[in-house]
């Protein structure tokens, strides 16, 4: 009877999901389309409606501020191309801002074919991301230039690491304004402001320099600021002022963008001498470096403009008085490029070379902490250890995934005399687990007693049970950490393993919902129950061969003493393959390596100790059939 239930039950689940599948091919793909090609003749009609000059209608008639495409928002300004081997793009005559730049060494997908990632956007864009230099009057000051106003450059130059490009600005007042913009090989501009006095009275100004975007995707794969883990916001290292802090330059990272705005108000004028602040993506970022000599003004804000939050990491240096016919200058250098650790390294310590492991001979900081930038997190004294190791190992083989395998080796080599004692502890506790069955059913009527003949037998065996949570104790901060490196430094994304593996910062792309790719057929398409297909029940091969490597060292184990318990525990492999199907599948690849060299351990030393084990039963029942076959 029991059978036919569960017999119809199955059929019942099949059917359903055969109906589903059907309805979304024969119905609701169909309907999509049609709402698709509705749409796009809807946007069509409205661009025929006649609108004032920058504005457009909204959903409700009414006129709403326009957002440009990007083509349309380069159009706004004449331009200077930036082509350099590390970035392309273009600088804003108008302005003089660097707002136009893509990452040549990096693609959006994994896929080599896709298209560079942009990292700045032009203004009026939408997510416009920008950096802007420039001078603020002081007691009143006018005739400066401001963000509308168009600067004179050379026909024909193009800014190259060889070439850099000279911008002019005469106010017809008596000012005259010369910026300098050069760039290196890799991500750091260097901007030069020269201001000369033609003028017959004297000037005050003060040099500023500020990082803007004008809203942020929150939705999508590029939506910023929706975990806990990455840190995505305003951020600098500041301070270094006698007597302050104790001289010491401290990382300000309280601006991350969900809580921007709520925090405005502790993030203005915050007083440093040199220093960097910026904003950082998860991956990319743009960093402002004044003259570290100078005192400056940091901040992080947050204003609406239009129904926009504009958020601005910004500083201000202090005024210099200009005479009559004089001149002054003030350099500001700009990091716009992706967070690879040897490159922030080499700009923190003025591109000298640094050992990392010899933290006693570290050169002088020329930008203080700027390896910061990378979120190491609160165990940072592990994290950037394996992140080094993760380095030196893949030097020598040139995968990541087999140099995450090589680490747990090397984490294994490291622990071995603890987890040997550990698993010699859980081998005896299985090999004597039949006598501790019966004394919990000689005393099953006076606790205190059973417990007391245990730890008799425990001392007389010379078992410590304790000694069994240790190695798993220890992994949890590892654990931790290398996620932390799979998920924060760029040298993990997009880094492929071998076959189907081609980012370990990513959860593993194959599912069993559609036989590992055997059918072509995306379960995220599934009417109604797509989300959860392709979210909770997105299971991998990685994340299956992980559950299997963890219920045989749950089996290798001693049994808990508590029958609940003892559910509880086999349930673990199916809960924790659901959990770790969503984790980043290089961190999937070390722990499932890490269950393979437990489990060869445990079957060395139960072997020591003539334990039975679930691997020898396995081989002994291989055997017996064999043997019965002939």
């Amino acid at each position: 009877m029991q059978n036919d239930s569960n017999k119809n039950t199955l059929m019942f689940l099949v059917c359903a999901f055969a109906i589903l599948i059907g309805y979304q091919f024969l119905v609701m793909g169909p309907q999509q389309k049609q709402r698709e090609a509705e749409l796009r003749a809807k946007k069509a009609a409205e661009a025929q409606v006649a609108v004032q000059p920058g504005m457009t209608i909204g959903a409700d008639g009414t006129p709403q501020p326009l957002k440009l495409s990007r083509d349309e928002a380069k159009a706004q300004s004449p331009r200077i191309a930036v082509d350099t081997p590390a970035l392309s793009g273009s600088i804003a005559l108008k302005g003089a801002r660097i707002d136009d730049l893509w990452l040549k060494r990096y693609t959006q997908t994994a896929d080599k074919n896709s298209p560079p990632v942009e990292l700045f956007r032009p203004e009026g864009a939408e997510h416009a991301w920008f950096a802007d230099f420039g001078w603020a009057g002081i007691a009143g000051m006018t005739g400066l230039p401001t963000p509308q106003t168009v600067w004179t450059a050379a026909p024909g130059q193009v800014l190259r690491p060889t070439t850099p490009v000279v911008l002019t600005y005469d106010n017809g007042q008596g000012l005259v304004f010369t910026r300098t913009i050069s760039v290196d090989a890799d991500a750091m501009f260097t901007v030069a402001d020269t201001v000369r006095n033609q003028g017959g009275a004297a000037v005050a100004l003060a040099p500023y320099a500020s990082v803007q975007r004008q809203g942020i995707p929150t939705e999508g794969p590029h939506g910023l600021g929706k975990t806990q883990i990455v840190y995505e916001g305003g951020i600098g290292v500041l301070g270094g002022i006698d007597g302050v802090e104790g001289g010491k330059y401290i990382l300000q990272n309280k601006a991350k963008y969900p809580k921007w705005k709520k925090d405005k108000p502790l993030q203005d004028n915050l007083q440093s001498k040199g220093g960097w602040i910026g904003m950082t993506d998860k991956y990319w970022l743009a960093a402002l470096v004044p003259q570290q000599s100078e005192m400056i003004k940091g901040r992080f804000q947050v204003k609406p403009v239009s129904g926009v939050d504009v958020y601005e990491s910004a500083f201000t240096g202090a005024p210099k008085s200009l005479a009559a016919g004089a001149t002054v200058t003030n350099t500001t250098r700009l990091f716009a490029g992706a967070k690879t650790v040897p490159l922030l390294t080499r700009y923190q310590y003025g591109g000298k070379p640094v050992v990392w492991w010899e933290f006693w001979n570290r050169p002088a900081n020329v930008i203080p902490n700027f390896d910061k930038a990378v979120d190491w997190g609160m165990f940072e004294v592990i994290t950037r250890p394996i992140f080094n190791v993760l380095e030196i190992f893949y030097k020598m083989v040139g995968n990541f995934g087999v140099a995450i395998m090589l680490l747990t080796v090397a984490l294994k080599l490291i622990l071995f005399p603890l987890a040997d004692k550990s698993y010699e502890s859980m081998a005896k506790m299985k090999k004597i687990a039949p006598e501790v069955e019966k004394l919990k059913v000689k005393n099953k009527d006076d606790p205190a007693k059973q417990q007391q003949e245990m730890m008799a037998l425990y001392a007389k065996e010379k078992i410590n049970p304790m000694m069994g949570c240790v190695p798993m104790l220890i992994q949890i901060p590892i654990f931790y950490s290398l996620y932390k490196v799979l998920t924060v430094t760029i040298e993990m994304r997009h880094a492929p393993f071998f076959g189907w593996i081609t980012d370990l910062s990513a959860r593993d792309p194959s599912t069993f919902m559609n036989l590992f790719g055997l059918i072509h057929w995306d379960p995220a398409t599934a009417p109604l129950i797509g989300a959860f297909l392709s979210g909770p029940l997105h299971i991998g091969v990685w994340p299956l061969l992980y559950g299997f490597t963890m219920w045989l060292t749950t089996a290798m184990n001693p049994p808990a003493g508590d029958p609940i318990q003892q559910k509880i525990f086999q349930f673990f492999p199916i809960v924790f393959t659901f959990t770790l199907s969503q984790f980043a599948v290089g961190l999937v690849i070390y722990w499932c390596w890490s269950n393979v060299l437990t489990i060869l351990q445990q079957y060395i030393i139960m072997h020591r100790y003539k334990v039975d084990n679930p691997i020898d039963q396995l081989v002994n029942r291989l055997r017996g059939k064999t043997v019965e076959a002939t």
